[in-house]
């Protein structure tokens, strides 16, 4: 049990925090949907309610160097945990660079497999250097390490990017690796890429939100079915012809020779997830592994593969059971340590973010803690940009409900909207869903008020505070060969907005003017609950007047 704190004896009402998911703070209004959207609650917060600017990037959650953007993930790790790890993306860096992750039983297992007469290396993910799901550079370490094991024959499937990289910059990945994979060829050894399509159409779902996608995936891939392209090259040239669209929305396709699949997946291959983040690797990894008992989709045929992913992606169901490199052990979180103090919680999202107020909060475990309840409100399944409210005012429901039922003493929830509508591109559709989540607050935080509460409201990340491309040196937006501004889909390196609501005490609490994170909430939550911070937690940033 966490100790009562002899700084201050704890609010009466509950304490809840609120992510509005991918709203940063950026230094310019162009491009920016979050400065240019009519959102008064979050401008009356602003004016008068005690508030900070957060780290949310590089190694403020984790990351190998402050270039490195936030994500999701990492972002909910931090405010879960109410510490920093080493990430998925330093993690994987520093076992290549020292050479244990090629050391380890597991990647022996799977070169082994693939070094077997006629057997093939698959290997499968996201294909950018953004460094939030993955890494090209860990690719190629990959496959140069296949080659010096003896594997003959390696097969690269491609998901393309869009979204933590610039929207339409696929060739520049695929033209020199394709390039790259023909001077590594010789007599002996073989890589190709086989097949590949848009992260957002194919195989990289999350949370079962459509496993559609994924089954799409599994008969590109695995199958071979699909439309034949001559080269990765020559796919990405022909589909973004045709249909105009940016790369995370490109149709799978199929690299063949002589009418033939260049690298289906057959019994006795071995099959390597390369993706280091978690939430979007867990359902491929599910049909690669599942037996018998899969029923998500009519795999046709299931081939008996060694198949391996970058990390653990589910420590409590064990998914895969095969890893290359050890994930972080993230131990003592808020979440653990507030069960085991009796507090009762409650999490809500929607589909796209309720992993990530549940898995990732409570330290990438997919089971609850003794005293929690929570909520998913099912996500649309329809492209974010043409309803960018989203379910905010379903999330909101469900947190007053939560609220008013008086069942819940810290209450937490994630409004997904500005990052998965921001990863679109469309400013417009931006501006509307930062204003979706203004309304929410509207609603919610007068429940909070009425309830003698706090509520913290914050972010993991930005992203719809730059929907522009900018230039480093003119500080103008870029532009498209048209002459239509370059929009930006990924993250971006802002601060995150901090404000602390105190509806309690009649304005006794503040917070502090030091250089905060993510993970100062933590602390900063248990305080107000009344208790004494967890020793391995960061530094609260609660100021009590």
């Amino acid at each position: 049990m966490l100790k009562k704190s002899s700084k201050f004896a704890g609010v009466q009402g509950p304490v809840v925090v609120i992510v509005m998911d991918g709203v940063g703070i950026a230094p310019t209004e162009v491009g920016n949907a979050v400065a240019q959207a009519k959102k008064p609650t979050m401008d009356a917060l602003d004016a008068s309610a005690p508030k900070v600017a957060l780290r949310a990037h590089g190694t403020a959650v984790g990351m190998p160097s402050d270039d490195d953007m936030g994500n999701s993930e990492v972002g909910h790790n931090a405010l879960g945990s109410g510490q920093v790890y080493h990430q998925g993306a330093a993690l994987v860096a520093e076992s290549i660079k020292d050479g244990s992750i090629f050391g380890r039983e597991a990647w022996k297992e799977i070169a082994d497999a693939a070094k077997k007469p006629g057997q093939t290396l698959h290997l499968m993910g996201l294909f950018s250097d953004g460094n939030v799901h993955s890494h090209i550079d860990h690719l190629r370490a990959r496959v140069e390490r296949a080659k010096a094991d003896g594997v003959a024959k390696v097969r690269v499937h491609a998901l393309l990017d869009g979204r933590d990289v610039p929207e339409t910059s696929a060739l520049e990945y695929v033209e020199p690796f394709e390039q790259w994979c023909r001077e590594l060829s010789d007599g002996s050894f073989d890589v190709r890429i086989a097949s590949g399509g848009g992260r957002m159409q194919i195989t990289m779902d999350r949370y079962e939100a459509n496993w559609k996608m994924v089954e799409l995936g599994w008969k590109t891939h695995v199958l071979g079915e699909g439309e034949f392209f001559a080269s990765a090259t020559e796919a990405v040239k022909a589909l973004r012809e045709r249909t105009h669209a940016i790369d995370q929305d490109l149709p799978p396709f199929v690299v063949a020779e002589d009418g033939r699949p260049v690298g289906t997946i057959e019994d006795g291959d071995a099959v390597v997830f390369f993706n280091f983040r978690g939430d979007r690797a867990i359902e491929i990894t599910r049909a690669f592994e599942g037996g018998a008992e899969f029923d998500k989709f009519d795999r046709v045929r299931a081939p008996k593969v060694t198949y391996a992913g970058m990390l653990q992606y589910d420590g409590d169901l064990k998914l895969p059971k095969r890893f290359l490199v050890p994930p972080p052990a993230i131990v003592d979180t808020m979440g653990e340590w507030l069960s085991k103090s009796g507090v009762a919680q409650f999490a809500c999202s929607e589909t796209q973010k309720f992993g990530h107020v549940t898995y990732f909060w409570n330290g990438n475990r997919s089971g609850k803690f003794d005293g929690e309840t929570w909520t998913e409100v099912p996500s649309d399944i329809v492209p974010f940009e043409q309803r960018p409210w989203m379910k905010s005012a379903e999330i909101a429901d469900e947190m007053i409900a939560a609220l008013e039922s008086g069942k819940h003493r810290f209450l937490r929830c994630n409004f997904a909207n500005g990052d998965m509508v921001g990863h679109t591109g469309s400013l417009r559709a931006a501006t509307m869903a930062v204003e979706a989540v203004d309304l929410a607050l509207s609603r919610v935080l007068p429940v909070v008020k009425k309830l003698g509460g706090v509520a913290i409201i914050t972010a993991d990340h930005g992203n719809a505070d730059e929907m522009y491309e900018i230039d480093k040196k003119t500080k103008a937006p870029k532009t498209n060969k048209d002459g239509s501004v370059k929009a930006k889909t990924s993250h971006t390196l802002n601060k995150v907005p901090c404000w602390l609501a105190d509806y309690a005490t009649g304005g006794k609490l503040g917070l502090g003017d030091g250089t905060y994170g993510l993970s100062n909430i933590a602390a900063t939550v248990a305080e107000l609950l009344g208790f004494e911070p967890h020793e391995k937690w960061d530094e609260s940033m609660l100021v009590v007047k």
